[in-house]
Protein backbone atom coordinates (compact mmCIF):
# COMPACT_ATOMS: atom_id res chain seq x y z
CA UNK A 1 0.00 0.00 0.00
CA UNK A 2 2.51 2.23 1.22
CA UNK A 3 4.67 1.46 -2.03
CA UNK A 4 0.82 2.75 -4.73
CA UNK A 5 0.61 5.79 -2.37
CA UNK A 6 4.22 7.09 -3.77
CA UNK A 7 3.31 5.88 -7.24
CA UNK A 8 0.15 7.72 -6.88
CA UNK A 9 2.11 11.22 -5.11
CA UNK A 10 4.78 10.53 -7.98
CA UNK A 11 2.15 10.60 -10.75
CA UNK A 12 -0.08 13.77 -9.30
CA UNK A 13 3.22 15.46 -8.92
CA UNK A 14 4.09 15.06 -12.83
CA UNK A 15 0.83 15.41 -13.82
CA UNK A 16 1.06 19.01 -11.92
CA UNK A 17 4.28 19.76 -13.64
CA UNK A 18 2.49 19.56 -16.61
CA UNK A 19 -0.17 21.44 -16.28
CA UNK A 20 1.95 24.22 -15.23
CA UNK A 21 4.02 24.35 -17.93
CA UNK A 22 1.03 24.03 -20.02
CA UNK A 23 -0.18 26.91 -18.79
CA UNK A 24 3.42 29.09 -19.33
CA UNK A 25 3.05 27.65 -23.16
CA UNK A 26 -0.38 29.16 -23.54
CA UNK A 27 0.07 32.25 -21.77
CA UNK A 28 1.28 33.93 -24.69
CA UNK A 29 -0.71 36.81 -27.44
CA UNK A 30 0.84 36.63 -30.88
CA UNK A 31 0.64 39.70 -33.30
CA UNK A 32 1.12 40.94 -36.66
CA UNK A 33 2.84 44.18 -37.63
CA UNK A 34 2.73 46.07 -41.09
CA UNK A 35 4.77 48.96 -42.25
CA UNK A 36 5.21 50.87 -45.28
CA UNK A 37 7.57 53.38 -46.29
CA UNK A 38 7.00 55.80 -49.22
CA UNK A 39 10.50 56.78 -51.10
CA UNK A 40 10.92 58.68 -54.25
CA UNK A 41 12.72 56.72 -56.77
CA UNK A 42 16.39 57.86 -57.85
CA UNK A 43 16.05 55.30 -61.02
CA UNK A 44 13.84 54.29 -63.79
CA UNK A 45 14.21 51.20 -66.45
CA UNK A 46 12.71 51.45 -69.57
CA UNK A 47 11.72 48.18 -71.42
CA UNK A 48 11.36 49.15 -75.22
CA UNK A 49 11.16 47.50 -78.82
CA UNK A 50 12.04 48.33 -82.03
CA UNK A 51 9.70 46.14 -84.34
CA UNK A 52 9.96 46.06 -87.77
CA UNK A 53 7.70 43.90 -90.49
CA UNK A 54 8.57 43.81 -94.03
CA UNK A 55 7.83 40.90 -96.86
CA UNK A 56 11.36 40.57 -97.23
CA UNK A 57 13.58 39.39 -94.15
CA UNK A 58 16.71 40.80 -94.99
CA UNK A 59 14.69 44.55 -95.42
CA UNK A 60 13.28 43.82 -91.95
CA UNK A 61 16.19 43.05 -90.41
CA UNK A 62 17.98 45.90 -92.15
CA UNK A 63 15.29 48.39 -91.41
CA UNK A 64 15.14 47.16 -87.35
CA UNK A 65 19.18 47.78 -86.85
CA UNK A 66 18.56 51.31 -88.54
CA UNK A 67 15.88 51.62 -85.85
CA UNK A 68 18.21 50.51 -82.95
CA UNK A 69 21.22 52.80 -83.84
CA UNK A 70 18.93 55.72 -83.92
CA UNK A 71 17.21 54.63 -80.94
CA UNK A 72 21.15 53.93 -79.49
CA UNK A 73 22.18 57.79 -80.47
CA UNK A 74 19.37 58.88 -78.94
CA UNK A 75 20.61 57.25 -75.60
CA UNK A 76 24.19 58.72 -75.72
CA UNK A 77 22.51 62.35 -76.51
CA UNK A 78 20.79 61.64 -72.60
CA UNK A 79 24.82 61.03 -71.23
CA UNK A 80 23.30 57.71 -70.31
CA UNK A 81 26.59 55.60 -69.93
CA UNK A 82 26.84 52.09 -71.58
CA UNK A 83 26.43 50.06 -68.79
CA UNK A 84 23.24 50.83 -68.49
CA UNK A 85 21.78 50.19 -71.71
CA UNK A 86 21.95 46.22 -73.39
CA UNK A 87 19.76 44.75 -76.01
CA UNK A 88 17.61 42.56 -73.95
CA UNK A 89 16.78 39.77 -76.99
CA UNK A 90 16.02 39.54 -80.84
CA UNK A 91 13.41 38.00 -82.46
CA UNK A 92 12.49 36.90 -85.63
CA UNK A 93 9.17 35.82 -86.47
CA UNK A 94 7.27 34.52 -90.07
CA UNK A 95 3.90 35.95 -90.85
CA UNK A 96 1.27 33.63 -91.96
CA UNK A 97 -1.53 34.86 -94.14
CA UNK A 98 -4.52 33.27 -91.46
CA UNK A 99 -7.50 33.64 -93.78
CA UNK A 100 -6.05 30.64 -96.34
CA UNK A 101 -5.18 27.00 -95.14
CA UNK A 102 -2.99 26.56 -98.24
CA UNK A 103 -0.28 29.17 -97.90
CA UNK A 104 3.42 27.01 -98.06
CA UNK A 105 5.01 30.29 -97.61
CA UNK A 106 5.28 33.24 -94.92
CA UNK A 107 3.31 36.26 -96.02
CA UNK A 108 6.38 38.70 -94.24
CA UNK A 109 8.45 38.17 -91.34
CA UNK A 110 8.56 40.23 -88.03
CA UNK A 111 11.70 41.31 -86.47
CA UNK A 112 11.88 42.71 -83.03
CA UNK A 113 14.83 44.19 -80.68
CA UNK A 114 14.46 44.61 -77.42
CA UNK A 115 16.79 47.49 -75.71
CA UNK A 116 16.85 48.12 -72.23
CA UNK A 117 17.53 51.46 -70.69
CA UNK A 118 18.71 52.74 -66.84
CA UNK A 119 17.87 56.06 -66.12
CA UNK A 120 19.40 57.26 -63.10
CA UNK A 121 18.41 60.92 -63.82
CA UNK A 122 14.20 60.12 -62.77
CA UNK A 123 13.29 64.18 -64.08
CA UNK A 124 14.64 63.62 -67.27
CA UNK A 125 12.51 60.46 -68.03
CA UNK A 126 9.38 61.90 -69.70
CA UNK A 127 12.14 63.66 -72.36
CA UNK A 128 14.19 60.10 -72.95
CA UNK A 129 11.07 58.58 -74.16
CA UNK A 130 9.65 60.74 -76.13
CA UNK A 131 13.06 60.75 -77.85
CA UNK A 132 13.45 57.10 -77.99
CA UNK A 133 10.11 56.91 -79.55
CA UNK A 134 10.70 59.25 -82.11
CA UNK A 135 14.36 58.09 -82.69
CA UNK A 136 11.94 54.55 -83.78
CA UNK A 137 11.06 52.62 -80.78
CA UNK A 138 7.69 51.82 -81.19
CA UNK A 139 6.98 49.56 -78.23
CA UNK A 140 7.14 49.86 -74.72
CA UNK A 141 6.88 46.52 -72.54
CA UNK A 142 7.72 47.98 -69.67
CA UNK A 143 8.78 51.18 -67.11
CA UNK A 144 9.65 50.21 -63.61
CA UNK A 145 10.12 53.28 -61.04
CA UNK A 146 13.08 51.79 -58.23
CA UNK A 147 15.47 52.95 -55.26
CA UNK A 148 19.14 52.03 -55.17
CA UNK A 149 18.90 51.91 -51.51
CA UNK A 150 16.06 49.43 -51.07
CA UNK A 151 18.61 47.61 -48.69
CA UNK A 152 18.03 50.28 -46.13
CA UNK A 153 14.52 51.39 -46.78
CA UNK A 154 13.55 47.63 -46.16
CA UNK A 155 15.40 46.80 -42.90
CA UNK A 156 13.62 50.58 -42.01
CA UNK A 157 10.39 49.04 -42.70
CA UNK A 158 10.53 45.75 -40.98
CA UNK A 159 11.75 48.03 -37.89
CA UNK A 160 8.75 49.71 -38.24
CA UNK A 161 6.73 46.42 -38.18
CA UNK A 162 8.21 44.80 -35.06
CA UNK A 163 7.68 48.03 -33.26
CA UNK A 164 3.82 48.25 -34.87
CA UNK A 165 3.63 44.74 -33.35
CA UNK A 166 4.58 44.95 -29.57
CA UNK A 167 2.67 48.34 -29.41
CA UNK A 168 -0.28 46.48 -30.78
CA UNK A 169 0.50 43.22 -28.55
CA UNK A 170 0.78 45.60 -25.61
CA UNK A 171 -2.49 47.57 -26.19
CA UNK A 172 -4.04 44.42 -26.49
CA UNK A 173 -2.70 43.02 -23.46
CA UNK A 174 -3.77 45.84 -21.09
CA UNK A 175 -7.38 45.59 -22.43
CA UNK A 176 -6.83 41.75 -20.79
CA UNK A 177 -5.36 43.52 -17.64
CA UNK A 178 -2.31 41.48 -18.77
CA UNK A 179 1.16 42.85 -18.76
CA UNK A 180 3.62 41.98 -21.90
CA UNK A 181 6.31 39.80 -21.37
CA UNK A 182 9.32 38.77 -23.62
CA UNK A 183 9.05 37.91 -26.98
CA UNK A 184 9.30 34.31 -27.74
CA UNK A 185 9.32 34.14 -31.79
CA UNK A 186 9.14 36.18 -34.49
CA UNK A 187 8.95 35.20 -38.42
CA UNK A 188 8.80 37.87 -41.21
CA UNK A 189 6.24 37.44 -44.94
CA UNK A 190 4.28 39.53 -47.19
CA UNK A 191 6.89 41.06 -49.56
CA UNK A 192 9.60 43.90 -50.60
CA UNK A 193 8.93 45.55 -53.46
CA UNK A 194 8.24 48.23 -56.09
CA UNK A 195 4.14 49.59 -56.09
CA UNK A 196 2.98 52.66 -56.63
CA UNK A 197 1.91 54.30 -52.84
CA UNK A 198 -1.34 55.67 -54.28
CA UNK A 199 -2.46 51.77 -55.14
CA UNK A 200 -1.85 49.61 -52.36
CA UNK A 201 -5.09 47.85 -52.52
CA UNK A 202 -6.96 46.51 -49.23
CA UNK A 203 -3.06 46.37 -47.16
CA UNK A 204 -4.33 47.11 -43.42
CA UNK A 205 -1.59 49.42 -42.25
CA UNK A 206 -0.04 49.65 -38.72
CA UNK A 207 2.84 52.22 -40.25
CA UNK A 208 2.75 54.57 -42.72
CA UNK A 209 5.97 56.97 -43.67
CA UNK A 210 6.90 59.30 -45.93
CA UNK A 211 10.81 60.08 -47.28
CA UNK A 212 10.96 62.97 -49.30
CA UNK A 213 10.11 64.29 -52.79
CA UNK A 214 7.85 62.56 -54.87
CA UNK A 215 4.81 64.22 -56.63
CA UNK A 216 4.98 67.07 -54.65
CA UNK A 217 8.87 68.10 -55.12
CA UNK A 218 8.98 71.41 -56.36
CA UNK A 219 12.47 70.75 -58.08
CA UNK A 220 11.06 68.80 -60.90
CA UNK A 221 11.45 70.91 -64.07
CA UNK A 222 10.17 69.02 -66.99
CA UNK A 223 6.45 68.88 -65.67
CA UNK A 224 7.13 64.79 -65.15
CA UNK A 225 6.71 63.91 -61.08
CA UNK A 226 6.74 60.25 -60.86
CA UNK A 227 5.43 60.00 -57.57
CA UNK A 228 6.53 57.83 -54.84
CA UNK A 229 6.48 54.22 -54.43
CA UNK A 230 6.20 51.49 -51.52
CA UNK A 231 8.75 49.52 -49.56
CA UNK A 232 6.69 47.27 -47.24
CA UNK A 233 7.46 44.73 -44.18
CA UNK A 234 4.98 42.47 -42.49
CA UNK A 235 6.15 40.25 -39.23
CA UNK A 236 4.30 38.34 -36.82
CA UNK A 237 5.84 38.43 -33.51
CA UNK A 238 4.41 35.82 -30.31
CA UNK A 239 5.28 37.18 -26.81
CA UNK A 240 4.83 35.67 -23.49
CA UNK A 241 1.87 37.48 -20.91
CA UNK A 242 2.86 37.78 -17.64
Amino acid sequence: MLRLTKVLTVLLAVSSMAATAQEKVDRTISVSGDAELRVAPNQVQLMLAAVSIDKSLAKARADDDERVKRILAAVQKFGIEAKDVQTDFVTVEPRWDSRRDDVREPDGYQVSKSIVVTLRDVPRFDALLQALMDAGANRVTGIEFRTTELRKHRDAARSMAIKAAKEKATAMAGDLGLKLGKARGVSESGWYGYGWAGNRGAMAQNFSQNIGGGASDPGSSEGFAPGLISVRATVQVSFDLE
